[in-house]
């Protein structure tokens, strides 16, 4: 997105030295009692393995909550005006810090519980080590939301079919990939996309991979709506 890309970025590079508030119980987390719960604007935590954000980073936002069961089993409670604009990105982060030529796999698994009302993405986003590029891999979409760029066609890749888009929002050049049907559940072989970005289309060189989050892109959820991560692995070697 134009606008958020940046956001997002030095919202998630300051995150940890801003979310010291205390975390609150939530009335919308799973019946057992989840372990670890808030509703701070830049709440955070690790669990096993993975790095969980609350991350309300945009303008205009209202509550937002996100629980966790653990690092793969989590969700979030949104309530954001019908408003433009992207409000927030909850996330789970897996560090991989590795450049792509060294990488000999780098897959996914999800499975979610997404509204069916709302606006939002369910996502991927990839960042290379200095945030010079960022790779959106969009598995599901609702409601008025559209990536940054121009369409460079459709391309099978890594087990799904994309409409890719290539867009630039002045501080780092995003490539996004549109699932051009919507999946609540799947594997993505991340690694062949990354190879394609660098080999096929030469828009990036060896980029050193850092980042790999997964989450939801909530433009507006009026009136309170749940997103639950019913399972996630990101697994890069």
């Amino acid at each position: 997105m134009a606008t958020s890309t940046v956001s997002r970025v030095a919202k998630a590079l300051i995150a940890p030295a801003l979310a010291l508030g205390a975390t609150v119980g939530l009335a919308s987390a799973p019946a057992s009692a989840a372990v670890w719960s808030t509703c701070d604007q830049w709440g955070n935590t690790t669990l096993n393995g993975y790095t969980l954000y609350n991350n309300i980073w945009g303008s205009g936002a209202g509550s937002q909550c996100v629980w966790a069961n653990s690092g793969t089993n989590w969700g979030v409670h949104a309530d954001h005006p019908n408003t433009g604009g992207i409000k927030s990105y909850p996330d789970a982060k897996k560090v991989i810090n590795k450049p792509i030529t060294s990488l000999t796999s780098l897959t996914s698994t999800y499975n979610v519980t997404v509204p069916a009302s709302g606006a939002y993405n369910t996502s991927y986003d990839i960042w290379d080590t200095d945030y010079d590029y960022e790779i959106m891999l969009w598995v599901n979409k609702t409601g008025p939301v559209g990536p940054l760029g121009t369409s460079q066609g459709n391309v099978t890749l890594g087990g799904h079919t994309w409409t890719v888009y290539k867009g630039d929002n002045g501080a780092n050049e995003v490539f996004s990939f549109v699932r051009t049907s919507n999946s609540v559940s799947g594997t993505v072989d991340i690694l062949p996309i990354l190879k394609w970005i660098k080999d096929t289309k030469g828009w990036f060189g060896n980029e050193t991979i850092g980042d790999v989050q997964f989450g939801y892109e909530i433009t507006s959820s009026s009136g309170g709506l749940d997103f639950t991560t019913n399972n996630l692995t990101v697994s890069g070697s």
